[in-house]
């Protein structure tokens, strides 16, 4: 209606996946390397996730625009599907005829692999991709499992996207697909747009939906639609298009704050922020009970926290490694329970971020480009002099029940931990160990874009991971290179401490390796 006041050929803001549309921000092109690094380097099983209207399905499009010519590919939207379905699916997306006798699985899966030894013979590579792969049930995860069974001595014969909502990840740690899930050798995150690409978003579309120029929107219109937004593209277009509308009734080309604010209401109902919106009901859980924390805690100190909802990874066993010797332990007296030691888990929450926060914590980190992001582990008790960064432990027994120890430093002789009071107390080593529940917890400054760093990467985080590798004693050169002494640096590192061995250096690896290292 509005296309040729403004001077479009097309609808700027459609929501069909046309990859012409596709907006490369600094996620999308990491996604879309993520992607292209699995498929040509082998890795088996890739999983990208991103929320609801992020772009998943127009990257899935705009991959096979990048794929070499000799890749050949399978691209399943549907997933609400049965085993066999899938399996029929899959032949029938490669082009491989069947037979009118071919009945059952095994006559599918090995015209499947007959097709894709001929693809490798012949020097090329197959990428089956599975868009919104949270649907999938738990039956058709594992024949998808069984898939990346067909392979040769030395490589993988097919190459397995699965791009779906952040439940996937949640599916995929079940324990019964743990097998899958131990299998899965690159994963991305898709984040939302930030603040400084939304006009590139906008303009973007609108260059190539044939605009030159008549279309404004101010700099009030961005901030609007941003604040709604939260970055998510689908809303984006849902609102510009609202608004370019409304504008066009009015006979206006400049697009204001107030008509994206008007579109908003139309659309929507309400100007308010979509927080909450899209969350699954644990994590509207945890964002309750953030707010109660940071309510509780500006009630007793004034503490004014910035930071942003915490992401608890899932708990991870970490095996000992180190043997103490317990000659020299001072008797450290902790009869003193006129203020108890042990604090629970919102005040143990409040003086990690008091600490984090503090003169000697990492506030220093830009918020625009970090937040605090609470980790877990389980750690042995006798590891417990490595952890040189603030942390929470559990305690174990029934005297014990739901409590913690908020952990300052920690030494030879035992750790010093903020009571209930918030003053310092010491632990005596043996009292910690007998007493010890196992899970630690702690805050690490997690860059806002989710990343892996692995082989052929060159970036500055590169560097100051060979920097921690080496101040850890791991042999490697800091050239900022991720190179096979970094891979081999790391992967020891990995196995040093009981996490999975990949080589690639993903959140988790991170997260430890900052807690180990001042």
């Amino acid at each position: 209606m509005y296309n040729s006041f403004f001077g479009f050929n097309e609808n700027p803001f459609n929501l069909t996946p046309d990859p012409r549309y596709l907006f490369m921000s600094r996620s999308h092109k990491e996604a879309i390397e993520h992607m292209l690094y699995g498929i040509n380097e082998r890795k088996g099983f890739i999983v990208i996730t991103g929320g609801i209207g992020a772009g998943k399905t127009t990257l899935c499009r705009t991959l096979l625009n990048h794929l070499s010519g000799d890749t050949r590919s399978a691209l399943i939207f549907n997933s609400f599907i049965s085993d066999m379905e899938l399996l029929k699916s899959i032949n029938q997306e490669f082009g491989i005829h069947m037979p009118p006798e071919a009945e059952t699985k095994k006559d599918y899966i090995d015209a499947l692999n007959g097709f894709l030894l001929d693809i490798f013979t012949e020097g090329g590579n197959a990428v089956l991709m599975i868009d919104e792969a949270q649907n999938l049930s738990h039956d058709v995860l594992e024949q998808i499992r069984m898939l990346s069974n067909l392979e040769t001595a030395k490589e993988k014969l097919i190459q397995i996207v699965l791009m779906g909502q952040p439940e996937l990840l949640g599916v995929l740690a079940a324990p019964s697909l743990r097998q899958l899930n131990e299998r899965i050798m690159v994963r991305y995150d898709l984040n939302p747009l930030s603040f400084k690409d939304i006009r590139g978003y906008i303009e973007h579309r609108m260059i190539v939906a044939g605009g030159h120029g008549e279309a404004r929107f101010t700099k009030g219109s961005v901030r609007e639609i941003y604040s709604y937004s939260k970055g998510n593209p689908r809303r984006i277009n849902n609102i510009c298009d609202r608004a370019l509308l409304i504008s066009y009734a009015l006979g206006k080309n400049d697009i204001s704050g107030g008509a994206i604010k008007k579109s908003i209401r139309e659309l929507y109902g309400t100007k308010n922020s979509l927080i909450g919106q899209g969350m699954t009901w644990s994590q509207r859980l945890l964002y309750g009970i953030l707010v109660f924390i940071v309510i509780m805690f500006a009630a007793l100190g004034g503490w004014r926290y910035k930071g942003h909802l915490l992401s608890v990874a899932p708990a991870e066993d970490i095996k000992p490694i180190l043997k103490t010797d317990n000659s020299g332990d001072a008797d450290i007296n902790i009869k003193n329970e006129k203020t108890p030691f042990y604090v629970d888990g919102s005040k143990s929450l409040l003086i990690l971020f008091s600490m984090y926060y503090g003169p000697s914590g990492n506030a220093g980190h830009d918020p625009e480009d970090f937040y605090p992001d609470l980790v877990s582990y389980n750690i042995a008790p006798e590891y417990y002099i490595v952890l040189k960064r603030p942390f929470r432990v559990s305690m174990s027994g029934p005297d014990h029940a739901a409590k913690y120890l908020a952990v300052k430093k920690t030494d030879e002789k035992g750790v010093t931990v903020i009571d209930d009071n918030g003053e310092e107390r010491a632990i005596d080593r043996d009292f910690l160990i007998d007493n010890w529940g196992g899970q630690v917890s702690w805050i690490y400054p997690a860059p806002k874009r989710s990343f892996n760093l692995f082989r052929g990467v060159s970036m500055p985080e590169v560097l100051e991971l060979q920097k921690a590798l080496g101040n850890k004693g791991y042999m490697v050169e800091t050239t900022g290179i991720y190179d096979q002494s970094t891979f081999e640096a790391v992967t020891k590192f990995q196995k040093d401490f009981g996490l999975d061995l990949d080589g690639i250096a993903g959140p988790r690896t991170r997260a430890l390796l900052y807690q180990m290292v001042m």
